[in-house]
């Protein structure tokens, strides 16, 4: 009998100890990443590095700048992984964000990382773009056609067709109501926008909502992000994507360490493979701007040269002005947004 007890207290102590080297730290991680292509990095992640656990905590990118900047005297997160950088230069400003340069950094282009800091206090993974999602029954129905610029977006045939994402909520509705007040100027994009609002339908509180939407048949018309058009065209969705003639905006999804009393060696080694070869091949298969010079073959869709659809963009005048612009956007427009869940 004693000699059984000593056995299943060695066999006790062998599972105890194989269990801490299973994992051997916990990090939480905060991304506005599309919840298919986490189902598709996450995993590549936790092979490579099975002693390390991610919680994952997941958002629309204002939801997560929201979040943060409520946590900021007492954070949560201890990194932040493929947010708007026009977010993060805001948490950067209140002294949120601690420099770290992952391993690679120098393979990461010049404009899509941090230049004023070393360490750099941010670092760009891709780049998500404006794109206009039109369902082709439903608009063949309605007697509409596509639009292919801001111009089309406010001609009245429009009126209750469209659908876009609040920019107070969403990343992709903030750079793309961004991207007009520089096209345009403050006064001229205002008066834009004024007129974008009489056809809209309903704001969204998530980015990919609106080409959902559209490809359901709910609306004709959704101002989304490229990608999730692209997407959904490839599953077979009766939808078209177009890029604003005068140019997309976009901003760079980029990651962060979190500055906090105790900052984790895990979260460094998630920085470093979340810019790793391994990593941006990944991304390289859904965007085709990325931050290295990774070789990428750009969606169906897409001009061979995908950076000529973009609009010359401030993103630090986007991110100094960015509580201005929601306040008055909402000031403006929350009327038609959807109730918050």
């Amino acid at each position: 009998m004693k000699k059984m007890m000593f056995g299943v207290f060695v066999s006790i102590l062998f599972w105890m100890g194989f269990s801490s080297l299973a994992v051997s730290a916990e990090i939480t991680v905060y991304t506005a990443l599309e919840d298919d292509e986490l189902a598709i990095y996450v995993p590549v992640f936790e092979k490579a590095h099975p002693d390390i656990k991610l919680n994952i905590v997941r958002d629309s990118t204002g939801i997560i700048t929201a979040r943060l900047l409520a946590e900021r005297e007492n954070p949560a997160a201890d990194v932040v992984w493929g947010t708007a950088v026009t977010s993060l230069l805001v948490c950067d400003d209140l002294g949120m964000l601690e420099g770290y340069n992952p391993k690679g950094i120098e393979k990461v282009k010049v404009a899509m990382k941090d230049g004023a800091k070393n360490p750099a206090h941010w670092v760009g993974i891709k780049a998500w773009v404006t794109g206009i999602v039109g369902n082709t029954i439903e608009m063949k129905a309605k007697g509409l056609t596509m639009p292919r610029s801001y111009a089309d977006l406010i001609d009245p045939r429009y009126r209750g067709a469209l659908v876009m994402p609040n920019p107070a909520s969403s990343g992709t509705g903030f750079l793309t109501v961004s991207a007009i007040l520089q096209l345009m100027g403050e006064a001229k994009g205002w008066e834009y926008l004024d007129k974008l609002h009489e056809n809209m339908a309903v704001y969204t509180h998530s980015g990919s909502a609106p080409a959902k939407m559209a490809g359901k048949g709910e609306f004709p018309i959704g101002i989304s992000f490229a990608y999730r058009g692209f997407k959904q065209k490839a599953s077979g969705e009766p939808v078209e994507v177009a890029f604003p003639a005068e140019g997309s905006g976009y901003d760079v999804e980029a990651n962060a360490l979190i500055k906090k009393p105790r900052i984790h060696a895990a979260a460094k080694t998630f920085l470093d493979w979340a810019i790793s070869n391994e990593a941006m091949a990944m991304y390289a298969k859904f965007y085709p701007i990325v931050s290295t010079d990774i070789k990428v073959q750009a969606p169906e869709g897409w001009p061979a040269d995908p950076m000529s659809v973009l609009i010359k963009n401030d993103l630090k005048w986007a991110a100094k002005n960015r509580q201005q612009i929601l306040d008055e956007w909402s000031r403006r427009y929350d009327g038609k947004s959807q109730p918050k869940k």
